[in-house]
């Protein structure tokens, strides 16, 4: 299995550990990128990537390295610690540039062969809402099952996580990690990505064209039999 992992932050805490070691159980070649060490561009606004495509983007000699390793690996796996009951800003502004992989405009049929992680610690609470802020995205580039993993760790480094908590660290990744090996190979939209798909193929047919989100459609046969998660699409 391939594995590509974004780091919300440079350094190597309790979440960048967490990845790391649900990596691990499932097994496979693993790729770790760390924001902004390996990408620190603000998204611009420009709205060139919604007028044209993605590689026009100002920033994408430095975006494409990790666009490739998304498109190539089996399981994304995108952390953050809890920053101010958020994502970092490095992570959220990484996710902006991929506005137009939503499924309401230009979705990759590669996101339905993928499973991802959406992982989050923090010393006190947040977890929730930051690994909201990854999986929004993951969930709505039509990856097959995203799952959410969060932890109160009552520590600042993990060498200070108590020990019956990294034991619950220890419990919830291996749970994961069958899960993920259970489901290597299947293919299908998540119920939210296939409900805006189906609610965007309306608006399609009944509302003026686009461009450039109609053509892509019609190309790849969504407004007929096609579905970005069938083989035929």
């Amino acid at each position: 299995m391939k594995i590509v992992v974004i780091h919300g932050q440079n350094h190597q805490g309790s979440t960048c550990m967490t990845a790391r070691q649900l990596a691990e159980k499932v097994g496979g070649e693993t790729k770790e990128f760390f924001l902004p060490r390996d990408f620190d561009q603000p998204c611009r606004g420009c709205y060139t990537c919604f007028q044209t495509e993605l590689s026009k983007c100002p920033h994408y000699r430095e975006l494409e390295p990790l666009e490739q390793a998304i498109l190539e690996a089996d399981l994304l796996i995108f952390d953050s610690p809890v920053y101010v009951y958020h994502a970092t800003g490095q992570m959220m502004s990484f996710l902006d540039h991929f506005g137009t992989w939503w499924v309401v405009h230009r979705p990759r049929t590669e996101m339905s062969r993928k499973q991802a992680v959406a992982i989050s610690t923090a010393a006190g609470g947040g977890m929730k809402s930051t690994c909201r802020d990854m999986a929004d995205s993951l969930e709505m580039w039509g990856v097959h099952k995203v799952y959410r993993l969060g932890v109160g760790v009552q520590a600042t480094k993990p060498a200070e996580i108590p020990e019956r908590i990294q034991k619950s660290i220890d419990k919830k990744t291996d749970a994961l990690a069958r899960k993920i090996r259970s489901n290597a190979g299947k293919r299908g939209y998540n119920t939210r990505a296939k409900l805006w798909f189906t609610l965007m193929r309306m608006a399609h047919k009944h509302l003026p064209p686009v461009e450039p989100d109609y053509g892509y459609w019609e190309a790849q046969g969504w407004h007929g039999k096609g579905r970005p998660w069938r083989d035929e699409a």
